[in-house]
């Protein structure tokens, strides 16, 4: 599943972060456990490493971001809602989402869980993304994708700005 989507919500607070307390250099660790994703390439390169798949993610509280408001405009019953900053130069390796935090919040939900990637700046040179064999550019501000976890994607900031996005993850409505 991957569904084109937008918001309209004020983000720009989000840029406000001090994010140097939100750093998470273990997405190659976590992409290297999903051997069967890389395994038609002889598996996850071990150049891949702490200093160039960093990113910086915060996870919000239903106090500091509206939950039902994000989630009624994406048609999710969302659970769990963050923001990434992704630094020029880094990549989130090839990987599926496992949605942990939703599995947390809702341990025995049978419903497949579902995550909408939101950009939160335009489009700028060198910020990509891919969905399976799609490669994502030139996209706006505040569109962006829901998906499952039957959809390995990746992320690259080749440009020279950092690139932010949320990502609201929870069960489809209906």
């Amino acid at each position: 599943m991957l569904i084109e989507t937008s918001i309209n919500y004020d983000t720009s607070f989000i840029f406000d972060l001090d994010w140097a307390d939100y750093k998470d250099d273990s997405t190659a660790y976590h992409a290297l456990r999903q051997k069967d994703l890389h395994a038609p390439w002889g598996g996850l390169p071990n150049t891949y490493n702490e200093h160039n798949t960093a990113i910086y993610q915060r996870f919000f509280s239903k106090d500091e971001i509206d939950f039902d408001e994000l989630g009624k405009q994406l048609n999710i019953e969302a659970h769990s809602i963050s923001a990434i900053k992704q630094e020029p130069g880094n990549i989130i390796p090839l990987h599926s989402d496992t949605f942990y935090k939703v599995k947390q919040s809702a341990p025995d939900d049978v419903r497949p869980a579902v995550r909408a990637n939101i950009f939160l700046e335009d489009w700028m040179l060198g910020h990509v993304i891919q969905f399976n064999n799609s490669m994502v550019t030139d996209w706006e501000k505040h569109t962006g994708f829901i998906f499952d976890a039957s959809v390995p994607h990746l992320s690259a900031n080749c440009g020279m700005q950092s690139k932010y996005t949320l990502q609201i993850s929870g069960f489809l409505n209906g």
